[in-house]
């Protein structure tokens, strides 16, 4: 059994960025090959989507809480 995350922001923002990255490395699959591929979570970092999706996320969180 998994420890209870902590806080109240990272433990969801975290879940959001490995899903906006799937979702960015999936985009990228689609373009370049026509099979489904799951990804691991090194082959995400390794290949930048992880950052890409952390930046893309953290922009729409803060852009959403601009607004309000």
């Amino acid at each position: 059994m998994q420890p209870q995350p902590k806080g109240k922001f990272w433990p969801t923002v975290r879940v959001m960025i490995w899903e906006e990255a799937e979702r960015l490395f999936m985009q990228e699959q689609a373009r370049t090959m026509d099979c489904y591929i799951k990804p691991e979570r090194y082959e995400l970092r390794e290949g930048g989507y992880f950052h890409t999706a952390k930046l893309t996320v953290l922009r729409n969180l803060y852009l959403a809480n601009k607004k309000q």
